[in-house]
């Protein structure tokens, strides 16, 4: 038969004419029967009709802990408080399941029954020693730790030990499966989940500690991954259970506070390997058998795994050989396939035997080889036995499964089955996984059109979630856009929320590298809302705002209130951890003003309010004019006054309350402030008289004119005797102007200024108010070699209309035109260029 590639195209077409998360039909396979199809119905679409119609989408409604989950597939999943009603509901615990209900659950996690011929059971050799001590260490209530080797019976004899101690606990025995399980939160869901009735809830935090405190049950945990403080954990939340976890001896050890007891599985001896070999081939074995066994337990330590495979090399070998010996005698038919003179196939070598998973894979059928590469591909995950028809190609492919499991090429895992330990590695040497990506692709294609199917519960996706993830993996961009936005939803219903997260971050990832950034947006959004329900707000916060602005930029205007909506709860969630209380509830109070009336009045017999303590917030009612005598309790008493169905007859008026008159503190207070104004005022007219008197001057002395030219000499001020330190220093004398008088009445020598401390026109006393544009002279003259102040430089040259006035002190600013005088250059000094 052809292999079916239409999974890659169905998922194609779905992503590009459907919403996400939509289911599609079935694709047509060459084995479909047209002339014995169905009539149409609904779901096909009517001749001249569109397009057909897409199914309706699952949605899911889960309770976590204190909040209502909808899984919607289309615009993602919205999350909101739970009802008041519904909140009573989920903090009762639900009831436990009966025995009958546990089998049945137990019966789930197993590997399901296989087609074809039943593969025989073999006997447990050589562990009867340490199955006794192990129901007997159990009974006892204590934990033990089970170590040996891949390949040395750990599963065999955990299921021996089951059967042993059906009756000894009150709930009965908890197979878990911990592959690929670092964390135990989902480890106590699923114990949680197996002993009691949940169904569309799954707890929180605080929830599922009480719950799982009160579990008295036998747990069997094979293939344990956890160590240290996390195994610490698991075993303190369940004081009441007593465990037998089976590890690798390459797993984490356990802590030095773990109270287990530790059992050790070594290798079969000779006679027990011969044993299970003839139990395993069917027949016994001949003296180069026997020999060869020997030699086989010596290299492989008598590890019973390896007998397991040696004997289907010998039921391999017996097959091509013709038969076993007891019809070589007989004459093949005309029909047999047999021939007639067969070529004798040796034992293998003893290099053959150690690593067989090569030369079991070619003798085995061709599906059978097909379903190999697809595990080599999966990453050791074989997919359920229902899925390799599609996979292969090949109706008869569920077949291969019984036959793989038979040659010991693969061994259950919890509820499927996988690789055994070093077959991978085998057959990648081979050259199994040189189709790697295209084996990826097709099943990644393939599951995302079977994850969306409305016909396919979301346990059955739950326990196929392990070749999910794998092809989720394995497969391109695209391919695992699709698969993770249409497996994302139903694991989420599952409900197996560790797979869950696992599946939105690879999706998340994949779609940031494709360029989806709708996609992006959608599995951001459902990380917050993951993030949200398990208490990591910060997380929760970092998700959802990423999704709002994707959305934003896209215009979604339905996913960005979604991703608003699931972002307020996180900041309620904020707020309450940070000791934030909610709003108080209002109360009633009666106004005041209506306690201070005389008796008699309108507010007679209803008393002095008085405030309740605490932090309830009150609200005043004001009165309404013309109220008769009683002050309302109630909202509805309000009301029933302040809209009457029926007129009423007009109240009394209320008496007139007199304003108290003002004490004498009041009149103190007012002659205070008037008393600061007129201090204020009188200030204000000071500060202004002062200014007037300034600019009203009628000789301000200038500070000299200091030349621009680079070579003129500096200007050294006499020192005046007699002068304080408290009084003003001389006036600087001015140079001579070459070539005319320096004074205005043409004297030929400067004004010498009075003694110090006489009052005249030339030494005016300071000014109070100086100008805030220009700040007051120093006290002390400058340095001959430190130029003048910045705010005294001359103006722009110009010539000047009259003489210049000999300077006699320091520069007071005026707005005189004597000022302006000043501050022009001499006649004689020509200006500068520009």
């Amino acid at each position: 038969m052809e292999r079916t590639q239409g999974q890659p195209g169905q998922g194609e077409r779905a992503a590009a004419g459907r919403p996400a998360g939509t289911p599609v039909t079935a694709p047509a396979t060459a084995t479909a029967k047209p002339a014995t199809a169905k009539p149409a119905t609904a779901k096909t679409p009517a001749p001249g009709s569109a397009a057909q119609p897409p199914a309706p989408a699952r949605v899911v409604t889960l309770t976590s802990g204190e909040f209502t989950l909808t899984v919607n597939p289309v615009d993602g999943s919205e999350i909101e408080p739970l009802r008041p009603e519904a909140r009573q509901a989920a903090g009762r615990r639900p009831a436990k399941r009966s025995a009958a209900s546990r089998a049945e659950r137990d019966a789930a996690a197993r590997p399901p029954a296989l087609p074809g011929p039943p593969v025989p059971a073999l006997p447990l050799l050589a562990r009867a020693d340490e199955r006794e001590r192990l129901v007997r260490l159990l009974g006892r209530g204590r934990s033990v730790r089970l170590t040996g080797p891949a390949g040395s019976g750990r599963t065999v004899l955990l299921d021996a030990v089951a059967a042993d101690c059906a009756d000894l606990a009150p709930d009965g025995v908890v197979r878990l499966d911990g592959h690929g399980r670092q964390q135990p939160a989902e480890l106590l869901h699923t114990l949680y989940a197996t002993v009691y009735d949940t169904r569309d809830e799954r707890p929180d935090r605080t929830q599922l500690l009480a719950g799982v405190a009160e579990i008295g049950a036998i747990v069997l945990l094979d293939d344990l991954e956890l160590g240290g403080a996390a195994l610490d954990e698991l075993l303190r939340a369940t004081p009441e259970c007593a465990y037998l976890l089976a590890a690798a001896p390459d797993a984490k050890a356990p802590s030095d506070d773990a109270n287990l007891e530790e059992v050790f599985l070594g290798g079969l001896g000779r006679a027990d390997c011969a044993r299970l070999l003839e139990a395993a081939a069917g027949r016994p074995l001949t003296d180069e058998e026997t020999a060869w066994a020997e030699d086989l337990r010596f290299a492989s330590e008598g590890l019973p795994l390896r007998f397991v495979q040696a004997a289907g090399l010998l039921r391999q070998r017996d097959e091509l050989n013709g038969g076993s010996a007891d019809d070589e005698d007989e004459e093949p038919g005309v029909f047999e396939e047999r021939p007639r003179d067969p070529s004798h196939v040796p034992l293998p070598t003893l290099a053959q035997a150690a690593a067989p998973a090569e030369l079991l894979a070619s003798r085995v059928s061709e599906s059978a080889r097909a379903a190999l590469r697809t595990a080599c591909a999966l990453g050791g995950e074989l997919p359920h036995h229902a899925h390799l028809p599609a996979l292969v190609g090949d109706t008869h492919a569920d077949a291969a499964v019984a036959e793989l499991l038979g040659c010991g090429l693969i061994t259950p895992v919890g509820p499927r089955y996988r690789l055994a330990e070093g077959v991978a590695r085998q057959l990648e040497e081979a050259g199994y996984g040189e189709s790697a990506a295209e084996e990826a692709r097709t099943a990644a294609r393939h599951y995302a059109w079977w994850t969306g199917h409305a016909s396919v519960t979301p346990e059955r996706v739950a326990a196929e979630a392990g070749a999910v993830l794998a092809a989720l993996g394995g497969a391109d961009v695209v391919a695992a856009v699709l698969l993770a936005r249409t497996a994302a939803p139903a694991l989420a219903a599952a409900p197996s929320w560790e797979a869950w997260g696992r599946v939105l971050r690879s999706g998340a990832e994949a779609a940031r590298k494709a360029g989806e950034v709708a996609e992006q947006a959608y599995f951001h959004h459902e990380l917050g809302v993951l993030a949200l329900c398990e208490g990591r707000l910060d997380r929760a916060r970092a998700e959802l705002e990423a999704s709002i602005g994707l959305r934003g930029a896209l215009a979604d205007k339905r996913g960005t209130v979604a991703g608003r909506r699931a972002l307020a709860l996180v900041t309620d969630r904020d707020r309450e951890a940070m000791g934030a209380k909610a709003s108080p509830p209002l109360r009633l109070e009666a106004p005041p003003v209506l306690a201070a009336l005389p008796p008699g009045g309108a507010g007679a017999g209803t008393g002095a309010a008085v405030r309740p303590a605490g932090s309830e917030a009150v609200t005043q009612v004001t009165p309404v004019i013309g109220k008769p005598a009683g002050a309302p309790t109630t909202l509805s008493q309000v009301y029933a006054d302040a809209f009457t169905a029926a007129p009423q007859p007009a109240p009394a008026p209320l008496p007139f309350v007199r304003r108290p008159e003002p004490g004498p503190g009041r009149s103190r207070k007012t002659v205070l402030l008037a008393a600061a104004g007129a201090l204020t005022v009188v200030a204000l007219g000071t500060v202004v008289g002062l200014s007037l008197t300034a600019e009203e001057d009628p000789e301000q002395p200038v500070e000299p004119t200091v030349s621009s030219t680079p070579d003129a000499p500096a200007v050294t001020p006499p020192q005046v005797p007699g002068n304080s330190g408290n009084d003003s220093p001389a006036d600087p004398v001015a140079p001579a102007s070459p070539g005319g008088d320096s004074t205005r009445g043409g004297g030929s020598a400067p004004t010498t200024p009075p003694p110090a401390g006489t009052p005249g026109p030339q030494q005016p006393g300071p000014d109070p108010t100086p100008p805030a544009t220009t700040p007051p002279p120093a006290t002390t003259p400058p340095p001959a070699t430190t130029p003048p102040p910045a705010t005294t430089p001359p103006a722009t040259p110009t010539p000047p209309t009259t003489p210049p006035v000999t300077p006699t002190g320091p520069t007071t600013p005026t707005t005189s035109t004597t000022s302006t005088e000043a501050q022009s250059p001499p006649a004689s000094q020509s200006p500068p260029t520009i």
